[in-house]
């Protein structure tokens, strides 16, 4: 019979930075589904969007293809951060935290329209972000 030691349960449960890093990665990558998804429900702009102009932004074929390589970084960033090798994972939520962070503090200046629920989960998205940033660069050791 094998007996374990308190201090090789504990080891055994405790969360990695890599672990923060990839569920991290997919809480933000949730946020923009589910924010996008609710923006579609304020008939405003749901009307905008159906007439192919937000706010002065052109919907066309162009905008959808940059938005979905835009959410290539966070999603992608799911899987990297999980079975990449460790020096590239890490690199990479670094940078793809804070291109991420910038970017959504950047959707404010192209108008004025936010509503609250995207104000709200752009906090939580860049909050979210920084976070990733943060953990990856000061507590994911460079793995050899």
């Amino acid at each position: 019979m094998t007996t374990t030691t308190a201090s090789e349960k504990t080891t055994a449960t405790r969360t990695t930075p890599r672990q923060v890093v990839a569920a991290l990665w997919l809480f933000v990558s949730l946020f923009y589904i589910y924010c996008d998804v609710v923006g579609l429900m304020y008939p405003p702009h749901l009307k905008e969007y159906l007439s192919g102009n937000l706010n002065g932004l052109v919907i066309d074929q162009l905008f959808l293809l940059s938005a979905v390589i835009l959410m290539t970084i966070p999603i992608g960033s799911v899987l990297i951060s999980r079975v990449a090798p460790g020096r590239f994972a890490r690199w990479e939520s670094i940078v793809a935290g804070a291109v991420m962070a910038a970017v959504q503090v950047g959707t404010f200046s192209l108008g004025s329209s936010a509503t609250l629920a995207y104000t709200y989960c752009s906090i939580i998205e860049v909050a979210g972000t920084v976070a990733i940033t943060w953990v990856a660069a000061r507590h994911w050791k460079p793995e050899v």
